[in-house]
């Protein structure tokens, strides 16, 4: 482990001295084979299955979080990540064979994957271990060294890393710097091969204007106020289960992929409601405060600034379910808000709590408007069962990812890219996405010296000059001049 302790800092000189090391390692190296690569996963798919019991309890500590959605949401996709990059390791690092070029014959062509180096992973307090493992499984995936950098604001799962990571994998390659904004600033000062940075947009900037200033690829993933468009032809118990553990059941809405908002019709707007207030009631019971599935706020900053948001003039008064709050706890109740202004800091700020505001229109079709005058979100999600308007909200809606009918579960499919498009990130990973997302992808062209063509070199008279052209343009018989006839 790396970071503060009683009697130092975890300064610049202490994160330029990490970083050598490991460049050290990279450079020797040892994270290029298969081998290790292959026993570094091995070691954290032991550690998810010996530590559990230590995981959820980091989890339950940092954000009250129940177990069954540590589980599900964190220790079980973190375990499939780790077990899905085992199995197709071999593959994915095997050369890719692409069509050599008819300019080039004879000649093979092929791409080869491999590892950018020294990569620094800086991870969000809301999915505290996955959101910290998944990105570092892609990055050892790759062949890379790894610095990771747990979110000081759930202390518990990053104390957790600090103290056994190191136990299941090589620490002379992989390493956990703990610490807060200065640690993070120190690590930004170090020149790194690439960062993947999970949180949101405001320290996205200066992950990227830090990484700018050596040119260093950055994978960011962020956020954005995820839309969900709700047909009047649906399932509406089904629908309405699925939207209620979509967001209270995820982190009580402190998830990037929660939604953030609803859009429906005026006509179908009282039936929604109705719908979720039975399903919330039956979920989590007529006192949502005292309920044990339902994760606390995870600080009182961010307490203080989803009740500011309920608190706002013309919006607490559209509250038609919830709203209750219990600031010792840092519990506030799952919240529907019906038809709040558009102006609002409700509907102009991602939300990233368990509020849920309704926003009414006269045909669905006006939906696309509201979605598109707001920033790319990380998903959106459609309910319905007309297959034009699915097809509609498919061409309309620009998202990092879409989900049509279900809420979150398109991130449990490895073979999915997951990440943002314009203010909700940069970048995709998951499944081969994450090995793709750690690699350089080498241009590899090999030729034997048969083949030569004479019309290539200089001088070029007009008889090469209509023989290089006729190659260009992908020309048999000017190929067979050039391999054959001689100048």
């Amino acid at each position: 482990m790396e970071g503060k302790t009683s009697n130092e800092v975890f300064n610049r000189e202490k994160a330029e001295a990490t970083v050598k090391k490991l460049r050290q390692s990279f450079r020797a190296g040892k994270t290029k084979t298969y081998e290790w690569r292959a026993a570094q996963l091995e070691g954290i798919a032991r550690l998810i299955k010996e530590k559990e019991s230590e995981i959820t309890q980091a989890l339950r500590s940092d954000l009250a979080k129940p177990e069954m959605e540590s589980y599900l949401h964190e220790i079980s996709l973190a375990k499939s990540a780790c077990l899905f990059a085992l199995k197709n390791l071999k593959k994915w690092m095997k050369p890719e064979k692409v069509p050599a070029a008819i300019t080039t014959f004879p000649s093979s062509a092929q791409i080869v994957s491999e590892p950018l180096g020294v990569v620094l992973v800086i991870s969000a307090w809301n999915y505290p271990f996955l959101l910290s493992i998944d990105p570092v499984i892609g990055a050892i995936v790759a062949g890379n060294a790894v610095v990771l950098k747990p979110s000081e604001i759930a202390p518990a799962t990053s104390e957790l890393f600090a103290k056994i990571l190191p136990e299941y994998v090589d620490s002379s390659c992989i390493k956990v710097v703990e610490g807060g904004v200065p640690e993070t600033t120190a690590l930004l000062e170090q020149k790194w091969d690439k960062i993947f940075y999970t949180g949101n947009g405001k320290v996205g900037r200066i992950v990227m204007a830090a990484a700018a200033k050596n040119l260093t690829p950055v994978s960011l993933e962020l956020g954005g106020k995820s839309p969900v468009l709700v047909d009047s032809d649906v399932n509406l118990k089904v629908a309405v289960k699925r939207i209620a553990v979509g967001k209270w059941g995820c982190n009580n809405g402190q998830a990037c992929i929660a939604p953030d908002y609803i859009i429906t019709t005026k006509s179908f707007a009282p039936q929604l409601v109705e719908a979720l207030k039975v399903t919330l009631e039956r979920f989590y019971g007529k006192n949502p405060l005292e309920s044990a599935d339902l994760s606390r706020i995870v600080n009182l900053n961010h307490f203080k600034h989803l009740t500011d948001m309920l608190d706002e003039e013309n919006v607490s008064d559209k509250i038609v379910c919830g709203g209750q709050t219990d600031e010792k706890q840092l519990k506030i109740a799952p919240t529907l808000l019906l038809d709040v202004p558009h102006d609002s800091l409700i509907m102009k700020n991602e939300i990233f709590g368990p509020l849920l505001p309704i926003v009414m229109v006269d045909k669905l079709e006006d939906s696309f408007e509201i979605i598109n005058s707001m920033s790319k979100p990380l998903a959106a999600y459609v309910f319905t069962k007309n297959k034009k308007l699915e097809q509609e909200f498919l061409s309309n809606v620009s998202a990092g990812g879409i989900l049509v009918n279900d809420v979150a579960l398109h991130l449990a499919n490895l073979y999915l890219p997951f990440g943002g498009v314009g203010e909700s990130g940069i970048g995709a990973y998951h499944g081969k996405f994450s090995f793709d997302a750690f690699s350089h992808k080498k241009a590899v062209l090999s030729r034997g010296f048969a083949g030569e063509a004479g019309a290539r070199y200089p001088p070029y008279t007009p008889e090469k000059q209509w023989i290089l052209k006729g190659l260009i343009n992908g020309s048999i018989v000017a190929l067979f001049l050039a391999l054959f006839k001689r100048f």
